[in-house]
């Protein structure tokens, strides 16, 4: 349950979803979006729909909690400045101009995005993500951090990788990388 005060609401298609955020969009807090869950019976914007729509008017998802036994909550707010981009996002919107369906809050940030070098710069998806060549170079000269790292859960993979692919200067990657790699010499799990 969200401990913030922004507004719950929920829509039956992304018509209604699309209505909203064209008067909305502007609006810089977000709100909460309720989705129902199939065996609820009660019919509503299903999540890959409501991502689309948002990213029209320069809107992204964010944190996920659960509502009630029917229905669960995403966190959806205008993009902020310098926010990273997913190689999804940026297929999908590449996708939403093809099909004319973006709108001039969404090319925005898309031209932002293009002109500061974060779409170049944007992050592979969970299933994509794999752990740098020169990381594992590395990692095979500390025997105790390459044991503890065997250990690890693909979400604890993801979490390096991310960090690593993340990183817009060569610098603060190698911080990154020498940190990981402490962090996994003692025996912890980078989040």
């Amino acid at each position: 349950m969200p401990t913030d005060t922004l507004p719950i609401i929920s829509f039956e298609a992304p018509s209604g979803w699309a209505d909203w955020l064209s008067a909305n969009h502007t609006q810089p807090a977000g709100i909460w979006l309720r989705f129902f869950k199939k065996a609820s019976g009660v019919t509503s914007v299903t999540y890959a729909e409501a991502l689309e729509e948002a990213l029209c008017y320069g809107w992204i998802d964010g944190q996920a909690n659960k509502y009630d036994d029917d229905s669960w909550l995403q966190k959806f707010t205008p993009r902020r400045k310098k926010s990273i981009w997913s190689k999804i996002n940026t297929q999908h919107v590449e996708r939403l101009i093809k099909e004319g369906r973006m709108k001039a809050a969404g090319l925005k940030e898309i031209e932002a995005a293009k002109q500061d070098g974060r779409w170049e710069q944007a992050y592979d998806s969970y299933r994509n993500m794999s752990i740098p060549e020169d990381f594992m170079r590395e990692l095979e000269k500390n025997a105790k951090a390459k044991g503890f790292f065997e250990t690890l859960n693909k979400t604890n993979l993801y979490s390096i990788a991310f960090r690593l692919q993340t990183a817009k200067k060569p610098e603060t990657r190698e911080k990154r990388m020498k940190a990981i790699l402490e962090m996994l010499s003692n025996g912890k799990k980078f989040h």
